[in-house]
């Protein structure tokens, strides 16, 4: 017993170290009146290469992360832009401090009686692979994947859910995948819910008959890592092919796909919305384009899981509508009310659209707009709510374990919305 406690609380000293790095980050929400102080604002991210973690609109606030010392630049800039700011955490470490403790507790509290993964943790990679090559070895409707290496080496595996081993050429696929980027932890539950559901305890058997589903949990593994061992809101891949100097590794996988690559995202290196030396210049970016190409005739609908906004989005980020752009949002709201109906209600409403109009910016390259663009019809990014308790202040990219279970249980409910649709109206119908 002691030596649990000494490892713990080994552990535990070790998580706080590495956050020195956040030490005195200042996370400022920013206002904006209008679609003009809206572009001033968010454009500053790149310009002074800050970590924005939800772009400003005149119908919401924006949230940045800004270091110590470019708080004074920041603070002016703003101002000139006759946008309005306030401060909301003081020194983000000590938020991430917080985050570790819970979780920890979290972990220890834990009743589980067998092996599966549990709904009050954070997994890591290598539990989740673990998982992952269990229910292959224990359920006949799981096969496991390995569809190649990640930048650092490590296997992504994904899960192929069928009665008819993928065989039956009349049924619908549908693919679900989470964790593009690495910091957004509550995606993960989301996925893992999913195959809970489908594989464990299904409740719906005709999701499981008619539907071959696949299902991808950690896109991004080098980069999910770091954010564990290291750096917590690291979002790129761990690319080193990239590098200025000896510093700004990595890409954003989520400007990497070839749709309009390289027109709305950065060429500089250490910006967060870095495209890379061209399209699919990355594995992990590789290894969904040979996933979605292989199925692609049957592929109907596609989930892209994010965090965070309370949001279904779909294409395409240059503000172009994909021809079914209507049927995109009928879906979208369908789903959007599935989840609103058992959403906490401290928790706001789901909004669905375009993802360019929805979240004041263009994007180029993301995985969505891809899927959309080969002919799959229904291709959709959720963004993941940002749960807030009022006790511990915990907001953004942070995860209050308290809200680990019901993101992935009111996110099943609009995947489970969205695959009905698939069911009334795919192509092998017609």
């Amino acid at each position: 017993m002691y030596k649990v406690a000494l490892l713990f609380a080994l552990s535990f000293c070790l998580a706080l170290a590495k956050h020195e790095q956040y030490n005195g980050f200042v996370l400022y929400e920013v206002k904006v009146a209008n679609e003009q102080q809206a572009r001033r604002v968010n454009a500053l991210g790149n310009e002074l290469e800050l970590d924005i973690w939800s772009y400003a609109g005149p119908t919401r606030p924006g949230l940045v992360l800004v270091p110590g010392p470019m708080r004074q630049v920041f603070q002016r800039e703003i101002t000139a832009a006759g946008a309005q700011y306030e401060i909301q955490v003081e020194n983000i470490k000590e938020m991430l401090d917080m985050e570790d403790r819970l979780l920890a507790a979290a972990e220890q509290r834990s009743n589980r009686s067998d092996s599966r993964l549990s709904f009050d943790a954070i997994h890591r990679y290598q539990a989740v692979d673990d998982y992952l090559v269990k229910l292959g070895k224990t359920y006949p409707t799981v096969k496991v994947v390995s569809a190649g290496k990640s930048f650092e080496g490590r296997d992504m595996k994904y899960l192929k859910i069928s009665t008819t081993n993928f065989q039956d050429s009349s049924k619908p696929v549908i693919m679900i995948q989470s964790l593009l980027h690495s910091r957004e932890w509550i995606s993960l539950p989301a996925s893992l819910y999913a195959i809970k559901k489908l594989v464990v305890d299904i409740t719906d058997r005709d999701l499981v008959d008619k539907i071959d589903w696949i299902i991808l949990p950690i896109a991004n593994p080098d980069g999910y890592e770091f954010t564990h061992t290291n750096t917590r809101f690291w979002r790129k891949n761990r690319s080193t092919g990239h590098m200025v100097g000896n510093v700004c590794l990595g890409v954003d996988l989520n400007r990497n796909f070839d749709i309009k690559w390289g027109s709305q995202s950065s060429s500089s290196a250490c910006s967060e919305t870095y495209h890379g030396k061209g399209p699919f210049s990355e594995p992990e970016t590789a290894i969904i384009r040979n996933i979605v190409l292989e199925h692609v005739n049957r592929l109907e609908l596609y989930f892209d899981i994010h965090s965070y906004g309370s949001m279904i989005l779909y294409g395409y980020g240059n503000r172009e509508l994909p021809s079914n752009a209507l049927t995109l949002n009928v879906v979208g709201v369908r789903m959007a009310q599935a989840i609103d109906a058992v959403k906490w209600p401290a928790n706001p409403k789901y909004r669905v659209g375009n993802s360019a109009m929805i979240l004041n910016y263009m994007d180029s390259g993301t995985a969505t707009d891809y899927v959309q663009a080969v002919s799959v019809p229904l291709s959709f990014c959720y963004e993941l709510p940002a749960y807030r308790n009022q006790n511990t202040g915990l907001n953004g990219f942070l995860v209050d374990p308290d809200f680990i279970e019901q993101a992935g249980y009111e996110t099943w409910q609009g995947i489970k919305e969205g695959a009905k649709f698939v069911l009334e109206h795919h192509r092998s119908n017609k």
